[in-house]
């Protein structure tokens, strides 16, 4: 056997990837959201009030790709920022009252996603899935070293 006989793993985790992220985004979009949006509300949702600088690396992105994001969420009237008292160069955010009904919605598609996702597998063997999935992830950290 020769290890052409079957795709690399990368090749497949990243296709495989693709699709699922795609899937999940067109949920989303269905819901009245989008990935970005949907991390953004989730990561100020998990911590009462964030700073753009925590909420750009919790969600992985650039911080002026951050900001465009909260210029339009403010806009739609999703959330606030406003400068903290103690540093002034700090903006907090914070979730509206829409921000928390779309936070709402959102997560009811993220979770019927999931079980989606999830149908037919039993609990073992996405268990060791994880476990793969994270092993892959360090494997592919400690290559980039």
């Amino acid at each position: 056997m020769t290890p052409f006989d079957r795709p690399p793993v990368g090749m497949n985790l990243a296709r495989t990837s693709k699709v699922v992220a795609q899937a999940f985004d067109a949920a989303l979009v269905e819901a009245g959201g989008t990935l970005p949006v949907w991390l953004t509300l989730l990561s100020v949702k998990s911590k009462e009030l964030a700073n753009q600088r925590e909420l750009a690396g919790m969600i992985g992105i650039q911080g002026a790709t951050l900001t465009h994001h909260l210029n339009a969420m403010e806009t739609q009237g999703l959330l606030t920022r406003r400068r903290d008292p103690e540093n002034r160069r700090v903006h907090q955010v914070a979730l509206t009252e829409a921000g928390e009904a779309l936070f709402e919605k959102l997560r009811l598609a993220a979770v019927a996603f999931d079980k989606r996702l999830r149908a037919g597998i039993p609990d073992d063997r996405l268990a060791e899935f994880a476990e793969v999935l994270a092993m892959l992830r360090r494997n592919a950290e400690a290559s980039q070293s």
